[in-house]
Parts: C-alpha cells; structure tokens; sequence
C-alpha cells in the first residue's frame, strides 16, 4: 500500500492531455508509476517484441477469458501486448481489433504486427485510431468505428478509468452495441471504495496514473447490470489495496459478464 501520490504530482486538469503525454513518454521509455504489474502465460509472450512487452501498462489478465475463434476488442490496446496474446488464443479462425487514441502506442503496436503475425503464421490483428468511448463515431465511409454486433469478446485493461465519467454512459452504450448475441466482457480495472473527492479528479497526475478516475466498486458492477448484462461479477478482486490515498483504497479487480441481447443503441 501507497499512502501518497508517490511518483504522482499535481497540476491543472486537462484529463485528455495528461493521458496523451504520460502513455505517449510511456511508449518511449518504461513508466513504473503506471498500474500494476501482472503475470502472463509466458508461453504467449514468446513471440512479441520485448519493447512492446515492456510498455504495457496493467492491472490484471483479461485474456484468460478469451476463446478459440473469439472475435475480440481490446479497448484502450496500448503498446498491444494483450491484443497479441489474444491472437494467438483465438487462432488463425478468430481476429483482434485493438483501438487506442495515443499516436506513440499506435504506432509502437501497429509496428509490431507484422513481426507477431510472422512469428505465428497469420495475421489477424488490426490497431484502430479511437477513443474507447467513440466507437460509434463515423468513419471516412459514414459506417462506425466498430459495427453493432460484431464482437464476441470486449476486453480492456486498466483503461476504463482514464475516459471521464460525463462520457462513460456513451462508453458502456457502446460496449454493448458492439457485442454480438451471448457476447462477454472481461474488463481488468482499478476501482475505489469511497468516492473520490474534486481536488484528487483534478489532479491530471493521478488521473493519468489510473488513481481518481477509478469507478466505486459497486457502483461499476451496477453500472453493467443497467445495461442488462448478466452475470455481472468480480472474477479476480485484490485483497490487499493498490493504493491508498487520503483514506481511500484502490484496488484491481477484472470484472466479467455476458449479454444475451443483439446490441442496442448506445445513446
């Protein structure tokens, strides 16, 4: 446990530049104040490249709920080590999409495709430029940025947290639009047991840092329930805080839940 900010400051608040700078640096150079390190299959890390294995920032292994033939969506995809796990679970019959907003991360993952899919013997990952929040913003051709129904995994790690709360209804309308009938969610975040209190929201270090714009534990399972999933559970919930500050723990948990509906509208 933390009982300050540690590695983290305080500035004015411009949560959408405070992501952009700390994950583009953090694609340039490794950044240790970013989530929380977590163990991976070994086996599965084998054939990406070490620089993307090293710029990865999260808080738990959302790909342990990924299947043979999966289509998946990684939300927030980063340097693309989870997007590249995946590939290899779902198979040359299965695809990954990963959408990321930050330049420096896109292009650190979109680099190593080609490297990862000849290693593995096919290619069936793409990185798009997005935020998580928009994935029914249109395209160059009027469609949105991913389809209604069109994924059977939606996965994100330590990510959720960054997207600021006036968006987030727009950001779970989404998640369930895309997923196709039966489609799951497994989503690795960092999550608090009180609110957070303004001074901290605004603090662009710790929003950065995956700290105050964490979701109230129950308030994140709820918000799932709304949307009529099912089956709405922590899989995996740290016992002992990330992070305590001013009071409030913070801890990982991976959340998973299915939907038994076709996507719906997302406003």
């Amino acid at each position: 446990m933390i009982d300050d900010p540690g590695c983290c400051g305080s500035a004015p608040l411009d949560q959408t530049r405070a992501v952009e700078d700390r994950y583009g640096a953090a694609a340039q150079e490794l950044e240790t104040c970013l989530c929380t390190p977590v163990g991976f299959d070994a086996e599965l890390l084998k054939v990406i490249p070490e620089e993307v294995v090293e710029r990865d920032y999260g808080c738990g292994d959302p790909t342990r709920w990924v299947r043979s033939g999966d289509r998946v969506l990684d939300l927030g995809s980063g340097s693309g080590k989870n997007a590249f796990i995946c590939s290899q679970v779902v198979g040359a019959d299965g695809w990954v999409t990963g959408v990321d907003r930050n330049a420096s991360m896109l292009a650190l993952s979109r680099e190593a495709a080609a490297r990862v899919a000849e290693a593995i013997g096919y290619a069936n990952v793409r990185f798009l430029d997005g935020a998580i929040e928009a994935l029914d913003a249109p395209g160059s051709d009027g469609a949105p940025l991913v389809a209604d129904a069109s994924v059977d995994v939606v996965l994100s790690n330590c990510v959720l947290n960054l997207v600021n709360p006036s968006a987030r209804d727009r950001l779970l309308g989404n998640i369930q639009r895309v997923l196709a009938p039966g489609g799951r969610v497994a989503i690795s975040d960092i999550v608090c047991d009180r609110p957070v209190p303004r001074h901290l929201q605004e603090d662009p270090e710790l929003w950065s840092g995956c700290i105050s714009g964490a979701w109230q534990e129950e308030a994140f399972l709820e918000a799932f329930r709304q949307r009529g999933f099912q089956d709405v559970r922590y899989a995996d919930r740290s016992l002992d805080p990330w992070r305590e500050l001013e009071g409030i723990a913070f801890r990982a948990v991976t959340l998973v839940a299915t939907h038994p509906s076709a996507g719906r509208a997302c406003c």
